[in-house]
């Protein structure tokens, strides 16, 4: 009986095994190299070097203590794999627009520790060498109003909009498309 059982676990296990050690194939970005890690791909259809991206990602998870948002990351990773694969950084416009209980991961450290335990806004420095990059960062305002965050409360660069819709409503006009992960 245990022996049936072992062997039914064993491809759960070697399924488990992979995964850890695949994330060894991530590898730090030519822009980013404190984040947004990327992994070499052979795709079947290359990505044109000359494409042009206009990218709106929509965050509404906050950030694990002392950890960077996800969704800030994967923009990072958004522009590390297309510069990666040879199109040129110019050619890449992102935006996020932040709404919900990330509304915090906008926040400068004091407001951010005063409101999550002392914890360290992990994602404000990430925030910063994306914005280098030209990325902008939308805070939804019907959130903040709900969060109590002022514009004084907000890391520099980041826009207070009305609200995330309105947010996405306006960059949709402007040729943006939102990012569904």
């Amino acid at each position: 009986m245990h022996k049936t059982l072992l062997v039914a676990l064993l491809p759960l296990l070697a399924l488990a095994q992979p995964a850890s050690a695949q994330m060894e194939n991530f590898k730090p970005g030519p822009v980013f190299e404190e984040f947004g890690p990327i992994a070499p791909v052979q795709q079947s259809e290359p990505v044109a070097i000359d494409s042009m991206f206009k990218v709106s990602f929509d965050v509404a998870k906050a950030a694990d203590p002392d950890k960077l948002n996800r969704t800030i990351e994967s923009a990072a990773r958004f522009i590390n794999m297309h510069v990666a694969a040879g199109v040129p950084e110019q050619n890449i416009r992102l935006a996020i627009v932040v709404h919900g209980g990330a509304s915090f991961d906008l926040t400068h450290q004091e407001f951010f520790a005063a409101h999550k335990d002392g914890a360290t806004n992990a994602s404000a420095a990430a925030i910063a060498q994306l914005q280098e990059h030209g990325v902008k960062f939308y805070l939804c305002g019907q959130s903040a109003a709900a969060h109590g965050i002022s514009n004084a409360d907000l890391l520099p660069g980041v826009q207070m909009s009305l609200s995330a819709m309105t947010a996405h409503a306006l960059l949709q006009q402007q040729d943006f498309t939102i990012n569904p992960f």
